[in-house]
C-alpha cells in the first residue's frame, strides 16, 4: 500500500498517537517496576535502623571510640544478612573501621550519604551511585550517638542494584517487545481497515473520472458492506445510471426533432421552388401554397419551442394541447402539403377519403406530426414509379381507422416488434414501413387527452 492520501494522513496522525501512547505506557510501567523495585531495596535498608541496631550500639555509654568501635564490631558479626546487605562501620571523622565483608577499605571511598546524615538534623541519609569498581547500589547511613548526645560515628548499610537492574532490564526488553507487538497488530489491523476503506473510495473516484469523461457506462463493483460507502457507491452507481437515461433520451430526442425537422422544411421548400415555377398562373394553387409554407414555419416554431423546454421533455412528460378538431381535416392538409414533393418524385399518392368530417378531441400538432411522419417515410422509400394509398374508413359513428400503405423495401419479419422503438428505428433508417407492418389504425378516443 502506498503512503499517499488517506493512508498518508492516518499514519501521520494515528499512528504517531497510538505510538505515543504505547510508548507512554510502557515507559510508565518500567518505571513502575523500578519504583516498585527500588522501593524494595530502600525498604530493606530502612529495616535495619530500628531498636535492634540502637539497642546493641547504645549499651556503651562512654565518650570514647573504642567503645563505639566495640559495640560496632560486636553488632557486624553477629549481623545476620551479610549475604545480602554490605554493613560498614565509620568513626565520627568519616574512618572506615570494619566492613561485614572482612576486607579493608579505603579511605578514598566516596560517602555522599555519610556526609548528608552528618549535616542532618534526623542523623541518617540515602544514596544510590556507583563505587569505585562500578558496582551500583544503594546506601543508606545512620549516625551513632553515644547518651551525652556526642557522635560516636555512623553504621553504613549497602546494598546491590545490580541484579535489581538485571531484572528490570529483562522487564524492559519484555515490555518493549510487547509494546512493539501490539503496535504491528494495531498497524496490520488498521491497514487492513484503511485498505477496506480507501479502494473503494479509489473505485468511486476512478469511475466518477470515467462517467465525467463520457463513460456512462462505468459502474463501481459491488461493494459487500452495507456502510456509507456502500450507500456512497450505489448513489454513484444510480446516478451513472440517470445520466445514461437521460443521455440516451437526449440522442433520441435530437434524432427525433432532426427528422422532424426535415419534414416542414422540405415542405416550404417544395412550395416555395412550385410557386416560382407557376408565378401567376395559377392564383388559387398559389394562395394554398402559401397555406401550406406559413403552417409548416409555425410548425417549425412549435418544434423550436419543444427544444427549448428540452427538461420537460427529457423527464418524460409529453404536453398534450387537446381542442376540438377535424382529423381528417389534418389528414388533407398533410396529404396536400406532400402532393407537389410526390409529383416530382413519380410517385402516385392515392387519398380516398369520405366526405364526412371527423370530429374529436385531441392535440392537432401532434396527430398531424404522426401524418406527416408516415408519409415523409413512405416517400422516403419508395422507389420512382411507385404508390402510396392512404385509406379512411368510419366502421362506426365513433370509430375512425386511417390506413396507409407504399410499397417500399418493407422491414425484415424479425425486426417487425422493435419497428416503433427509437433505438430500433434509428437502426433501419425507417420508422414506418406499412407494407410490411400492415394497417395503423387511429381511432378518436384513444387519441383524446
Amino acid at each position: 500500500m502506498k503512503f499517499v492520501g488517506i493512508t498518508k494522513r492516518w499514519f501521520l496522525s494515528v499512528a504517531s498517537i497510538i505510538l505515543a501512547i504505547l510508548i507512554t505506557v510502557a515507559l510508565s510501567m518500567f518505571l513502575s517496576f523500578r519504583s516498585y523495585y527500588y522501593g524494595f531495596a530502600n525498604m530493606t535498608l530502612d529495616s535495619y535502623s530500628g531498636d535492634e541496631m540502637t539497642t546493641v550500639l547504645n549499651l556503651y555509654a562512654d565518650s570514647n571510640s573504642s567503645s563505639f568501635e566495640t559495640a560496632a564490631r560486636e553488632y557486624v558479626s553477629n549481623f545476620a544478612d551479610k549475604n545480602t546487605v554490605a554493613v560498614w562501620a565509620v568513626d565520627a571523622s568519616g574512618k572506615i573501621l570494619l566492613s561485614s565483608s572482612g576486607f579493608s577499605i579505603g579511605d578514598d571511598v566516596e560517602m555522599p550519604d555519610f556526609t548528608a546524615a552528618m549535616q542532618s538534623n534526623e542523623g541518617t541519609a540515602k544514596w544510590t551511585g556507583r563505587l569505585p569498581s562500578g558496582e551500583k547500589i544503594m546506601a543508606a547511613s545512620y549516625i551513632i550517638r553515644y547518651s551525652n548526645g556526642e557522635i560516636a560515628g555512623a553504621v553504613r548499610f549497602m546494598v546491590s542494584l545490580r541484579v535489581i537492574d538485571e531484572q528490570l532490564a529483562v522487564m524492559a526488553m519484555i515490555i518493549v517487545a510487547a509494546a512493539l507487538l501490539m503496535f504491528a497488530v494495531v498497524m496490520v489491523s488498521s491497514i487492513v481497515f484503511i485498505r477496506s476503506i480507501v479502494n473503494p473510495v479509489k473505485s468511486v473516484g476512478e469511475t466518477a473520472k470515467r462517467i465525467a469523461d463520457g463513460d456512462l457506462a462505468a459502474r463501481i463493483d459491488h461493494y459487500p458492506y452495507n456502510d456509507e460507502i456502500g450507500e456512497l457507491c450505489n448513489t454513484i452507481n444510480d446516478m451513472a445510471a440517470k445520466l445514461s437515461t437521460a443521455d440516451r433520451m437526449k440522442n433520441d430526442f435530437i434524432s427525433t426533432i432532426s427528422h422532424e425537422l426535415r419534414t416542414p422544411l422540405t415542405a416550404i421548400k417544395g412550395w416555395g421552388e412550385t410557386l416560382l415555377q407557376i408565378g401567376d398562373t395559377d392564383p388559387a394553387m398559389t394562395e394554398r401554397g402559401m397555406g401550406v409554407i406559413i403552417s409548416e414555419a409555425t410548425r417549425l416554431n412549435d418544434m423550436v419551442e419543444e427544444l427549448l423546454d428540452f427538461s420537460r421533455m427529457s423527464s418524460g412528460r409529453m404536453k398534450l394541447v387537446t381542442e376540438k378538431m377535424d382529423a381528417l381535416a389534418e389528414l388533407d392538409e398533410v396529404v396536400f402539403t406532400f402532393k407537389e414533393r410526390a409529383i416530382k418524385e413519380g410517385i402516385e399518392i392515392v387519398y380516398n377519403v369520405p366526405s364526412l368530417p371527423a370530429p374529436m378531441t385531441g392535440d392537432p400538432s401532434r396527430i398531424k406530426q404522426v401524418f406527416y411522419n408516415i408519409l415523409d417515410n413512405a416517400l422516403k422509400y419508395s422507389e420512382e414509379g411507385g404508390k402510396i394509398v392512404v385509406l379512411v374508413e368510419m366502421p362506426n359513428p365513433a370509430s375512425l381507422v386511417i390506413s396507409f400503405c407504399d410499397y417500399g423495401s418493407g422491414i425484415p419479419a424479425g425486426q417487425l416488434k422493435t419497428a416503433f422503438l427509437r433505438h430500433a428505428t434509428s437502426k433501419l433508417r425507417t420508422e414506418y414501413d406499412l407494407e410490411a407492418i400492415g394497417t395503423l389504425g387511429f381511432r378518436g378516443e384513444a387519441l383524446a387527452a
